[in-house]
């Protein structure tokens, strides 16, 4: 779950922060292929946002008697990162599933907890509802409905070990890719510079502690050198992640790499860093006020997704998607702290766009549902290692290629969804934000300065590039 907080411009820093600043960041570190018409709508709309979270109960940490906090991230130059601790996004889902649950009291929202999604309700390209599964007594549940919306995070099962929650499996974007729904850059996978290895999966060093003063270092000649201070002097340790994390991927190589928090103050860990130093202490006997903590770049976010419009309408009519699963603010690269706008924003739009917009259909329309076929555990497990091995930091044509061969033989959604990916990061023969090619180094704006877009058609994958929109 998020932990270092959420960006707005909301200038309680008086550096002359605004929303057109955010913006520009944005669209920078998204390496030209996120919606600018989009970025712009959301970063206009990030200041309000922070205000409705304060209104719903999130406990921001405040400068002065009413400016919220603000901190540094990573490839912003002005202070726009308002945070809870080092938890914000636990704090924000408590405030939010509060709201939800006084909403439910009123009858106006009914949960169906301990059920997972299994396929749509589809009359030809119209979207009419859902099946679910009670996971207790594996009955299914057919829900009909006028719209869907999806959000159902990114596509970590299709790696296992990531710092992503173990219940994003990915299983509903592949299920929506069996049914023809596009899939959007999906070769573009941000690992976070700084993660550990932690039981099965890794353990975020939130950026939180670079914003703070935290320093990446390894060891030279018998020294500690501070490489990223060393090659980006303007922005150290706080450049974008797709150039921190390849910086720490070719040091480590080389020599272990470490975050040094030791130089923070009590004051601020106390304030600002306490879920941090927690976690540290409890899962990796370490005390960051002492020691420094071995680092290395993990699977963290998923830029690509869901193929949807401004207006988060999928192709299938009646069909949104919001967040993670869906591909829209970020491009080929993400800002720390756009996750949780992008979601917030994101989710607002297409809320609006399904009342407005999803037509009013014959609910009992829908043809025969075709349930997915499942996956065996034993072939996710090679699906994930054959996905790690490829899909790494730094990747080439000779691994994708002998990744796409061995994955061309499993069965089910998530190896499918796979191949997706694979043939994305094939078919894109440059160097982009998190996607780069050793053997394609540089960036070919001729070519790919578009979105990547993968379709299934019932028997095969097929890949397109698709202008990404301009500037209205």
């Amino acid at each position: 779950m998020a932990e270092g907080g959420i960006n707005a411009a909301l200038n309680t820093k008086d550096e002359n922060d605004s929303p057109e600043e955010h913006f520009t960041d944005t669209i920078k570190a998204a390496c030209g292929l996120a919606d600018p018409n989009a970025v712009w709508g959301m970063t206009q709309a990030a200041p309000e946002l922070v205000h409705w979270l304060l209104k719903l109960g999130v406990k921001f940490n405040m400068s002065g008697y009413d400016d919220v906090d603000l901190r540094n991230f990573g490839g912003q130059k002005k202070k726009r990162t308002a945070f809870a601790q080092s938890d914000t996004g636990k704090q924000i889902m408590t405030a939010m599933i509060d709201a939800v649950r006084r909403k439910e009291a009123s009858g106006m929202v009914e949960r169906f907890s301990h059920h997972s999604f299994l396929t749509l309700r589809l009359c030809g390209n119209i979207c009419c509802g859902c099946v679910i599964r009670d996971e207790y007594s594996q009955e299914t549940v057919e829900l009909p409905g006028d719209a869907v919306i999806v959000a159902t995070g990114g596509m970590h099962g299709l790696f296992g070990n990531t710092t992503g929650s173990l219940s994003n499996t990915g299983e509903v974007t592949a299920e929506l890719f069996r049914l023809g729904v596009p899939l959007a850059n999906g070769e573009m996978i941000q690992y976070h510079p700084t993660t550990v290895k932690c039981g099965g999966k890794r353990m975020l060093i939130s950026e939180a502690a670079r914003g703070e003063g935290g320093r990446l270092f390894a060891m030279k000649d018998g020294k500690q050198w501070y490489f990223m201070e060393e090659k980006y002097p303007e922005l150290g340790n706080l450049m974008p992640r797709d150039i921190t994390a390849r910086e720490i991927w070719k040091v480590s190589h080389e020599s272990e790499v470490f975050l040094d928090m030791t130089e923070i103050s009590e004051e601020i860990i106390s304030n600002k860093l306490s879920g941090l130093a927690d976690d540290c202490m409890t899962y990796l006997h370490k005390d960051i006020r002492k020691e420094p903590v071995s680092v290395l770049p993990g699977i963290h976010y998923f830029m690509g997704g869901i193929l949807v419009d401004e207006q988060h309408r999928t192709p299938i009519q009646n069909l949104y998607a919001a967040g993670e699963c869906c591909a829209q603010y970020h491009g080929a690269n993400r800002l720390g702290g756009n996750s949780l706008l992008g979601a917030l924003y994101g989710g607002r739009v297409a809320a609006k766009s399904a009342c407005e917009q999803a037509d009013v259909v014959d609910l009992s329309c829908a043809t025969q549902i075709d349930f997915p076929p499942a996956s065996q555990i034993s072939e996710i497990k090679q699906l994930n290692k054959v996905m790690q091995e490829t899909m790494g930091v730094v990747r080439n044509e000779n691994t994708l290629l002998n990744g796409i061969q061995t994955v061309q033989a499993l069965t089910g959604n998530l190896p499918l969804l796979g191949m997706a990916v694979l043939k994305s990061a094939l078919a894109r023969k440059e160097s982009r934000g998190a996607h780069w090619r050793e053997d394609y180094p540089k960036s070919n704006d001729n070519d790919y300065l578009k979105t990547t877009v993968a379709r299934f058609d019932g028997k095969q994958i097929q890949i397109s590039f698709v202008p990404v929109p301009e500037r209205r």
